[in-house]
């Protein structure tokens, strides 16, 4: 999965492509974790994200709680798959807005 940052002035734009699985989290991680330190807003783009497992949504889940308490937002655009699969799992809404 590739992970593409661009930081901007005012957000940081994260892009994530192919699968997003276990193998990835370190590289995801990082860039959610450098990007929270920023204190600017996130904009996620999973649009090309073919597929999300278990310990992708709960890393997502965990940023977007981190960045509720750090007074910042994450917002995300998602496909189709990664909607499915986050409903599949549970979860009654992504863990961070939806544009």
């Amino acid at each position: 999965m590739p992970v593409t940052v661009e930081r901007q002035e005012t957000h940081w734009r994260i892009r994530l492509e192919g699968e997003l699985a276990m193998a990835s989290m370190a590289e995801l991680q990082s860039a959610l974790l450098e990007g929270l330190a920023s204190k600017k807003e996130l904009h996620l783009d999973m649009t090309r994200t073919d597929e999300i497992d278990l310990a992708a949504l709960q890393l997502l889940w965990a940023a977007g709680r981190a960045a509720g308490r750090a007074g910042t937002k994450i917002l995300a655009r998602i496909s189709d798959a990664v909607a499915a699969t986050a409903q599949d799992a549970g979860f009654e809404r992504f863990p961070v807005p939806v544009e």
